[in-house]
């Protein structure tokens, strides 16, 4: 089987914000790679830098130092007329908030999406439907968001990432407004997806539960990556004890691990 190709690269990136005389460093020198139709857990403490890291990935941030391609293009060069773009053709965004618009149903909500991107009128009613098939959200397509429980909001939230192909999904603490059971079943729905449809899949979670859904785990802590660990043949409870020994390295209280 050939090699998959480097999708995303990040080369010594840094990040600090001056406040006043004194300048705040939340990424230090971070180096890595993500080959493509990887999914990948990014877990770290509350300033370890992990969300300023996945902000600077989707240009919703700026590094101070370094660069970040995806797949060979210099995100950090892109014109700021030409970011919002960029992020609508490469870009998917899985939010813990879901982000969905309130007065739009849940078949609009994923449309939007597709309306956005210019695509035909259509061809719109033939993709929202394929992709609410394959995340068995067609029954609740003509209901409204205030209507559907958290995890059919997450599930949306996922068909409208999803929708345009994106070469990238970035998901921000996911699972963070659901239960344990709605949780369950979005990460096995991302996971199905990294499998069947290849795509890449960049979370961001302090929980190690939901990180033991990814192939790879970077454990950040100061803004530096302390360790990687990578799930190979293991099961996922090998997998998450090794995350558990792993934060508790860290110090124990890093992350969230109940």
């Amino acid at each position: 089987m050939a090699d998959k190709k480097e999708l995303l690269k990040l080369e010594h990136i840094q990040k600090w914000y001056d406040c006043g005389e004194n300048a705040t460093k939340a990424i230090e020198d971070i180096s890595f790679s993500i080959q493509e139709g990887e999914f990948v857990g990014i877990m770290g403490a509350s300033g370890s830098g992990k969300t300023t890291m996945l902000n600077c990935i989707s240009t919703i941030d700026t590094v101070s130092d370094g660069s970040i391609y995806l797949e060979g293009l210099d995100v950090t060069a892109i014109n700021e007329k030409d970011i919002a773009s960029f992020r609508r053709e490469n870009l998917g965004f899985i939010f813990q908030d879901f982000n969905l618009l309130d007065t739009l149903t849940v078949f609009e909500n994923i449309a939007l999406a597709l309306t956005i991107n210019r695509v035909p009128v259509k061809q719109v009613d033939a993709l929202v439907q394929k992709m609410a098939e394959k995340l068995n959200i067609t029954d609740i397509l003509e209901k409204y968001p205030y209507q559907i429980s958290g995890g059919q909001k997450q599930r949306c939230a996922c068909a409208r990432a999803l929708i345009n192909n994106p070469k990238l999904i970035l998901a921000d603490e996911p699972t963070g407004a659901l239960d344990s059971h709605s949780a369950k079943i979005l990460l096995s729905t991302i996971r199905r997806i990294n499998v069947e449809f290849g795509t890449t899949i960049l979370m961001v979670t302090h929980d190690a539960y939901s990180a033991s859904y990814a192939s790879r785990i970077l454990f950040l802590r100061d803004g530096a990556i302390f360790a990687e660990i990578q799930k190979e043949n293991d099961t996922q409870q090998v997998f998450f004890d090794k995350i558990l020994n792993v934060l508790t390295a860290m110090g124990g209280d890093a992350c969230d691990v109940s």
